[in-house]
């Protein structure tokens, strides 16, 4: 066997070496809108990537993008329409929060439950802490809806009064005349603490 091929078969038996900041790269959401829904194709791919189950990452989009959907054949499915930057958005927060450590911005933890407290421990540096501590939330929170914001959210109950009622961050929002089931676009009109008040547009 000559030099070369010797340093061939040394090369092929060499370990695939990355540079640390390309280890971890989240794919970019592949989004197609079909009538009223909004499929993430690439949902299953995404959810591998994050080391997380795909019924944990799709509760949390479905609470932040503020409508209902479901997983099937590996896709992500919503009721609404939504751009592919908005899905984008709600995924690196899910990022931040659920998955890069805080001390050292490794991807490598697990979510463990600690006396109720649902912790995100790491396992490069040893650092754990609970989640829906970070800034992502506390944002948020800071933003929130205003009056004359639109926003379009599907109805998932009805109140007493008749109004139907949709649930969008972490507002309940009150609709008059819109029936369960329905995704509505709405103005807001006044908002009070967590609670806000529509009209359909």
């Amino acid at each position: 066997m000559s030099y070369e091929e010797y340093l061939e078969r040394a090369l092929e038996r060499l370990p695939d070496i990355r540079r640390e900041d390309e280890r971890f790269v989240v794919p970019k959401p592949v989004v197609s809108i079909e009538g009223k829904t909004t499929i993430l194709e690439n949902f299953s791919s995404i959810a591998d990537t994050l080391n997380r189950s795909e019924e944990h990452l799709m509760k949390y989009l479905l609470r932040e993008l503020g409508t209902a959907g479901k997983i099937e054949g590996g896709r992500a499915i919503f009721q609404g329409r939504f751009q592919a930057e908005d899905i984008g958005e709600q995924i690196n927060s899910y990022v931040e929060e659920y998955v890069l450590c805080s001390e050292c911005g490794k991807p490598d933890t697990q979510l463990v439950k600690s006396d109720r407290i649902l912790m995100l421990k790491c396992e490069a540096c040893g650092a754990h802490r609970p989640v829906k501590k970070r800034k992502v939330v506390i944002e948020k929170m800071r933003k929130g809806l205003n009056k004359g914001d639109e926003v379009e959210v599907m109805i998932v109950s009805v109140g007493n009064r008749g109004d139907g009622i949709a649930r969008y961050q972490n507002y309940t929002i009150f609709v008059p005349g819109a029936k369960k089931g329905e995704l509505v676009k709405a103005r807001i009109k006044k908002v009070s603490g967590t609670l806000a008040f529509a009209e359909r547009i």
